[in-house]
């Protein structure tokens, strides 16, 4: 995990905050160095946990990591001083296992818990058993965790404290009858949600009675899974709104601070997948608006730590109250970039019973940060269905200039069906959006992912899409941009003849690299070397077959080409790099614009998978007279799916719908399968009878797995 651009330090943080005077860097030191607990236990895994130790070692503070069983080689405990297994990996015999949890903590004698954030962050009971054992629970207090994590009872708190709210039931939901006639009298469409939850889990949008009979079921559901709480209440839906949330910090002596907002609005199925601090469509007003009631708010509650209040936003900057997490929220590094805040050394700090050293006037808002959540997930399936995998290589891209990476991974990581399927949370930092989103660019094509599926290629999209770029952005962006759903990077006429002369210079570089180390390795073989001054090549993408001369210019090193004239389609290109073909990273220049591609595989048979702004594309390269042969070769038959249905991704069958015999509709649900906390239901691809059922409720699944079959 690269290092934070705030007192935790970082390689990055030198060059780009300036110098300090000795008296600041002083009173800096004596910050860190302020006594607080001598042994703090993170009741997290993964990156937040990670996040946490990080901050700790810098205060002097030991710290101790739990783990599950399939976690024992992670880099959260290899980062802690000590480390407790609490259970085998299932999250509610482990991560989730309260007395496992109060066992490690007297076993280590910890003084404090940090929960990070989901498993028990926000669950009461949690932190009145840590009070029980005189162990302080890095968070807020009971109370405020009662009031603000129950969504029914939290709404009522910030009416009470002026703030504005969204039209809803004011209770809890019992059936899916009651369900249906509540959202009727709201009006649709309406938003079912976990009064417990939080993070998208237990969410669903209803736009008439059957999707909230169905919403009912599915997030009661997942609200039991993740929270172990399956209330759940209805409320208005505000269609087409921004999610804008305020960061507020408070402590033990009635202090509050608004430590400015974070736009999050680019999500898919509620889950947030870019954060931006501060909202390019806030002015000072509303931002200043929204602040202080998301202040008194606080103040309402008595809250002391660091917590988030969420509000939705519509086009005339009205703003009304979603909801408030008690915890540390997962996109808190862009408001620590623009405020120079460590907010886990804050929270720590109140924990101790110290007052806040800031006033509101000392919040300043400088440059930009984005934040991408780096997920294992398949983007070409409904924006991101998990991928679980190993990791063969993993790199991430700190070289670069304002670059941070908060990650909990390394090379040999397993990413599992057992927990969120985040990589990692990408930040990037500028003087101003341009220059913060331009450095996310680069930082998106220098990140090496392999072994399981990733969904850069839509981050990058995202990103450089022009509606993005002009902030006119909401919660549906994803599905208004891509309404058929995502299909990666559409290439311009300039990008696919740029892709074909890169791909076509990197298999005459390999060639020649062939060729070179046959000159030198086997040399009691005579070898006669090919005098090839002309390349004539065919270059299939996208079921396209283009016409390719590369010539070579002369300039050579160690038989790697170095510059190249390339001829696509009777379009000349300069192609120039030292063409490492070791490296994962590979720096192209064509026509003198740079690029950084990554070649993901490259076979004999002249198929090649390279990644090219963002996007895998899959080339196939054959010299002329290989096309030629090529066309007189058996084409292999398409396996026929339409009475097949399989599994889109691993996780665990929660039920079965259908038995054979039985007929079914085209979109019939035929089984529900719980993929890394989150219920997908499984439907049927056309009408017709079952043949078989090849699952089971407490099956395990993998991507690919048959699931049903039709006659």
């Amino acid at each position: 995990m690269a290092g934070l651009w705030v007192s935790v330090g970082s390689r990055v943080a030198a060059g780009q905050r300036g110098q300090r005077s000795p008296q600041q860097l002083m009173r800096s030191a004596a910050l860190w160095t302020l006594q607080t607990f001598d042994k703090i236990l993170v009741a997290n895994r993964g990156e937040i946990a990670c996040r946490v130790i990080k901050t700790c070692k810098k205060m002097g503070i030991k710290t101790v990591a739990i783990h599950s069983d399939v976690d024992t080689s992670s880099v959260h405990v290899k980062m802690a001083d000590e480390a407790v297994c609490v259970g085998p990996a299932p999250t509610n015999k482990s991560y989730l296992n309260m007395e496992a949890i109060l066992e490690a903590i007297r076993k280590t004698r910890a003084q404090a818990v940090h929960p990070g954030y989901g498993f028990l962050s926000e669950n009461k009971e949690f932190a009145k058993c840590l009070a029980a054992e005189n162990v302080v629970f890095i968070g807020p207090d009971t109370h405020a965790i009662q009031a603000m994590g129950d969504k029914i009872e939290s709404k009522l708190l910030a009416k009470k404290a002026k703030v504005n709210t969204i039209p809803g039931f004011d209770g809890v939901v019992k059936d899916a009858d009651e369900a249906v006639r509540i959202a009727r009298e709201i009006g649709y469409p309406v938003m079912i949600k976990a009064s417990a939850g939080g993070g998208g889990k237990g969410m669903r949008i209803a736009w008439d009675d059957e999707e909230t009979r169905d919403g009912f079921r599915f997030s009661s559901q997942e609200a039991a899974s993740s929270f172990g709480d399956d209330r759940l209440l209805i409320e208005k839906f505000i269609d087409n709104p921004r999610h804008i949330e305020i960061q507020v910090l408070g402590d033990k002596h009635g202090n509050a601070l608004w430590l400015n907002e974070r736009e999050c609005s680019i999500q898919r199925r509620n889950q947030k997948v870019v954060e931006e601090a501060p909202s390019i469509f806030l002015d000072s007003e509303t931002r200043r608006a929204m602040g202080e009631q998301a202040v008194a708010l606080a103040k309402a509650v008595k809250y002391s730590s660091a917590g988030t209040v969420e509000f939705l936003v519509d086009s005339k900057k009205n703003f009304y109250f979603l909801e408030m997490n008690t915890r540390l929220q997962v996109e808190h590094p862009v408001t620590e970039c623009i405020t120079g805040l460590d907010l886990v050394q804050e929270m720590i700090r109140v924990a101790k019973g110290y007052p806040l050293r800031h006033k509101q006037a000392d919040i300043p808002i400088n440059g930009w940060a984005v934040e991408c959540r780096v997920y294992a997930e398949d983007p070409y399936k409904s924006f991101g269905l998990p991928s679980i995998g190993r990791l063969s290589q993993y790199q991430e891209p700190i070289h670069l200039p304002g670059v941070r990476v908060d990650s909990g991974i390394q090379p040999g990581s397993d990413i599992s069906i057992y927990y969120d399927p985040m990589i990692s949370k990408l930040i990037t930092y500028g003087s101003n959006r341009t220059e913060a989103l331009k450095r996310m660019e680069d930082a998106l094509d220098n990140y090496v992912i392999r072994g399981v599926i990733h969904n850069i290629a839509l981050l990058r999209e995202v990103i450089i899409n022009s509606r993005f770029i002009k902030g006119d952005i909401n919660t549906k962006f994803l599905s208004d941009v891509y309404p058929d759903g995502f299909k990666g990077h559409k290439l311009t006429e300039s990008e696919r003849n740029q892709l074909l002369a890169i791909a076509s210079s990197l298999f005459v570089a390999s060639q020649l690299r062939a060729q070179h180390f046959q000159e030198h390795e086997n040399s009691r073989v005579p070898i006669v070397k090919p005098q090839v001054a002309n390349w004539e090549l065919s270059v299939k993408l996208n079921d396209e077959v283009h016409s390719v001369v590369a010539s070579n210019n002369g300039k050579m090193f160690s038989s790697y080409l170095v510059s190249q004239q390339v001829e696509v389609d009777g379009s000349k290109l300069n192609v120039t790099s030292t063409w490492n073909l070791a490296s994962p990273l590979l720096s192209v220049s064509v026509d003198g614009t740079q690029r950084t591609i990554q070649c993901l595989s490259r076979e004999a048979g002249g198929n090649m998978s390279i990644q090219f702004l963002g996007t895998v594309y899959k080339v196939h390269i054959l010299t002329k007279l290989a096309a030629e042969l090529s066309r007189f070769m058996l084409e292999k038959v398409a396996e026929d799916t339409s009475s097949t249905l399989r599994s889109p991704m691993p996780g665990v069958v929660v039920a079965v719908s259908v038995s054979p015999g039985d007929m079914v509709s085209e979109g019939q649900e035929i089984c529900v399968i719980e993929a890394m906390k989150m219920q997908n239901s499984m439907t049927a691809g056309k009408t017709g009878k079952v043949k078989s059922v090849h699952c089971k409720a407490g099956d395990t699944v993998g991507e690919g797995d048959l699931l049903m079959e039709l006659q």
